[in-house]
């Protein structure tokens, strides 16, 4: 089922044999251009048109009133409720260890350096919808930015063809503290929150995954709009030697299979027995699955068992993969960690499957795919801040460092650089240049 890979001592994992299905279709980037255009041009007429042949739903209000939210709020029942709740409290928890503080310092000479920290003014966070419901999603976006002192939060999220939202995905909105939310989805609702309409004001940055055509939609607006990353189909690793419970692997693995087909699995160990058991457990997991057809696709095209001669070839072939969730399933998982440098969300231990991290945990999962764990991190209150940097100089300061300001300003050609230093200190000194 899953295509295997032998690795040799000595031999590292070619990057060229692992799978990458998140690339972004010259097609589908076509597509987005035009429907951002036709928003930026037409606004509000614009969505609801879209609305209607994508949706199939004719909406005259864009927004979803509070009578929605409350409706929906009452409809999931208690126990939804109570679930919500408790993911939310260990979210908000873990996203206020993020909180950085403005800092400042003196420099002995009258020098105060520094960096102001401020909340951007409002963000829009892109949930999927219509059929889908990803109540998940809207904690894991919306809390970090409430947490960063975000005072605006737009949410959009495509209606189904009666023109509601799913009231899971509501009632975790209002249990996050969303109000401002509409039924608008795909390109067209990255479109209103970049560039504005006259229901929707436009954001700062745009957050939360969605299909091919919101992603290319968040690439062509990112530079007029902050964007969090462009996420590609879900990912897992699962790192395993001869300790691995064969079935917890193969649940692992189906875990993410079942998102899409085109999610991507890789099972990297160090025990050659170990993939043989694994696909016995598929096979007998697999015939008792409600969607054991996107799982067998998903793992049949995008499926990878790497058997490796010995950890360090290993732990090579999991850092070159870079996933967005790697679970280590071998005895001795924290000695491991300090060896796993490119990886979303770490997974220690054989009672830490990838579905406590996608509710409950606290950790973000919005997280980088595709291999830019090698370079990017998971959504986090930093995504929610600007930095300024501070800097004042007392006179004593500038003279002190002018003669070097004035020299390299001069290297470079750079005459007014230079002057701007130059003609301060002439005034109070009567000399262009002390040095």
């Amino acid at each position: 089922m899953m295509r295997r890979i032998d690795l040799e001592r000595g031999r590292w994992l070619d990057p060229a044999d692992v799978p990458r299905t998140g690339g972004i279709d010259i097609e589908v980037l076509g597509v987005a251009q035009r429907i951002i255009d036709d928003v930026r041009r037409r606004g509000d007429e614009a969505l609801r048109e879209y609305t209607a042949q994508f949706d199939k739903a004719e909406l005259t209000d864009l927004r979803v009133s509070d009578d929605e939210i409350e409706a929906a709020v009452a409809e999931v029942g208690d126990e939804f409720r109570s679930a919500i709740a408790t993911a939310a409290l260990a979210i908000e928890d873990f996203h206020q260890r993020e909180v950085r503080q403005s800092w400042f310092t003196t420099v002995e000479g009258g020098v105060l350096l520094g960096q102001q920290i401020n909340p951007i003014a409002r963000a829009g966070i892109y949930v999927p919808g219509g059929r889908a419901c990803y109540p998940s999603s809207v904690l894991m976006n919306a809390i970090p930015a409430i947490v960063a002192g975000v005072e605006e939060i737009a949410m959009v999220v495509p209606p189904d063809a009666d023109g509601r939202v799913n009231p899971y995905t509501l009632a975790a909105a209002a249990e996050a503290g969303v109000t401002e939310i509409y039924k608008v989805g795909g390109a067209q609702a990255v479109a209103a929150l970049a560039y504005g309409t006259a229901s929707i004001p436009r954001v700062d940055k745009i957050t939360g995954p969605g299909n091919a055509y919101v992603t290319a939609a968040k690439k062509l607006v990112m530079g007029d709009v902050g964007i969090d990353m462009l996420a590609g189909p879900s990912e897992v690793l699962i790192l395993a030697d001869e300790t691995a419970e064969p079935m917890f692997v193969a649940i692992d693995l189906m875990a993410q299979a079942e998102h899409d087909p085109r999610a991507a699995t890789y099972l990297v160990t160090t025990d050659e027995d170990l993939p043989g058991r694994v696909e016995l457990a598929l096979r007998e997991l697999l015939a008792a699955s409600s969607r054991a057809d996107v799982i067998e696709r998903s793992l049949t095209d995008n499926g990878v068992i790497i058997v490796c001669p010995d950890i360090d070839v290993a732990l090579d072939a999991a850092n070159t993969i870079a996933p967005e969730h790697l679970e280590v399933q071998m005895a001795e998982p924290f000695e491991l960690l300090g060896s796993i440098r490119n990886a979303g969300a770490i997974f220690l231990g054989p009672w830490t499957p990838e579905s406590v991290g996608d509710y409950v945990a606290g950790p973000n999962h919005v997280l980088p795919t595709g291999g830019t764990a090698r370079f990017s991190s998971p959504l986090s209150v930093d995504d929610f801040v600007k930095k300024s940097s501070v800097l004042s100089y007392s006179l004593q300061a500038l003279e002190a460092d002018g003669a070097t300001i004035m020299t390299i300003a001069e290297a470079e050609g750079l005459e007014a650089h230079a002057a701007a230093v130059g003609l301060r200190l002439a005034a109070v000194f009567g000399v262009e240049d002390e040095s």
